[in-house]
């Protein structure tokens, strides 16, 4: 994994992987060839989409990360706990690490000092806010990687001696399916050891009437992140999508208890890709699948836990009950 950026309190390590674009040629070609037509969400965070990202979460609509931030705020020390070991933060998805600044803030308290390894597919990303966040505390370290999240976390499960607090946040665990995340959640139990401590964000189950504008806000924002990924397609892969000819849609499915987002096809049309030396055709009114977003209930969420070897140890959510904060032990 070679060295990106070292000084003595920041170190960036691994880079995007070489064939990163040969791989997203290859789930395109898979996914446009597929019937129904999709997209992988994993594709959404090119520099420009985790900037409309930051921008979503911002919006009045979107209730998630202002939620979860009063959480934090609130209870961050309570969620730290009072170790007999020195704890380090790592930080799973990190983007642009602001709500973990609650975290961090009640680690420096308890000891003084914080090793923080923040885990992104992103390295400008990654590269911005570990600087940012260096300069507004200067007894905390950072390790960084760029990686995925497995493989990430086995790569620091060799490096850290102590205990280990890994965060999940955002409700990020929404996008897996309910097997993936049982596997999801079995890779992570694989990689902590006993006295480690997972806390994973979630939004909860509640009024659609609430949750959908959350994905499909009045200024645009989620549309232009959602088409984003077409433009990704364009600029990487020499594709031929005319963005005005495509819209974003998205609706709750109360029966899955999921947000479901699509790309809809305005109009029939042929784009060609280039780096695939395909073409391929959209009907009017076409709709191909881009990112689920599942929301939880206690029952779900301890369902999870039972099945992939954790425990809930802890449980914290706002006075609405929007969204809550899960604290796991391994068992």
């Amino acid at each position: 994994m070679p060295e990106i950026i070292s000084d003595h309190r920041l170190l960036i390590k691994g880079s995007e992987p070489d064939d990163l674009v040969s791989q997203f040629a290859k789930d395109v070609r898979e996914g446009l060839s597929s019937e129904p037509k999709w997209l992988h969400c994993r594709y959404f965070y090119d520099e420009r989409g985790s900037q409309l990202f930051e921008e979503i979460c911002e919006l009045p609509e979107y209730y998630l990360t202002r939620t979860e931030q009063k959480i934090l705020q609130k209870c961050a020390a309570e969620m730290v706990g009072c170790p007999k070991k020195e704890i380090s933060l790592v930080e799973l998805g990190s983007g642009s690490s602001r709500k973990t600044a609650f975290l961090l803030e009640a680690l420096l308290e308890r000891q003084g000092h914080v090793n923080y390894f923040p885990i992104d597919i992103s390295k400008s990303m990654l590269v911005e806010s570990s600087k940012r966040i260096l300069n507004e505390y200067p007894n905390l370290r950072i390790t960084g990687l760029v990686s995925e999240y497995e493989e990430g976390i086995r790569q620091i499960g060799n490096e850290v001696d102590g205990q280990k607090l890994v965060i999940f946040l955002g409700s990020n665990i929404g996008n897996f399916g309910p097997k993936e995340a049982v596997e999801f959640l079995n890779r992570i139990r694989s990689c902590l050891d006993a006295d480690d401590r997972l806390l994973i964000g979630t939004d909860m189950e509640k009024d659609p009437a609430i949750i959908e504008p959350a994905y499909d806000d009045a200024q645009g924002v989620t549309a232009q992140f959602n088409l984003n990924i077409l433009k990704r397609i364009n600029d990487e892969l020499g594709g031929s999508f005319d963005l005005e000819h495509f819209s974003h849609r998205s609706f709750y499915n109360s029966d899955e208890s999921r947000i479901e987002m699509y790309i809809c096809s305005n109009r029939d049309q042929a784009v060609t890709i280039a780096a695939l030396n395909n073409t391929f055709r959209f009907v009017e009114g076409e709709m191909f699948h881009t990112e689920n977003s599942y929301k939880f209930s206690a029952g779900l969420i301890d369902d999870l836990c039972r099945q992939s070897g954790f425990a809930v140890a802890n449980c914290w959510q706002d006075d609405r009950r929007y969204f809550a904060l899960n604290l796991l032990r391994p068992v």
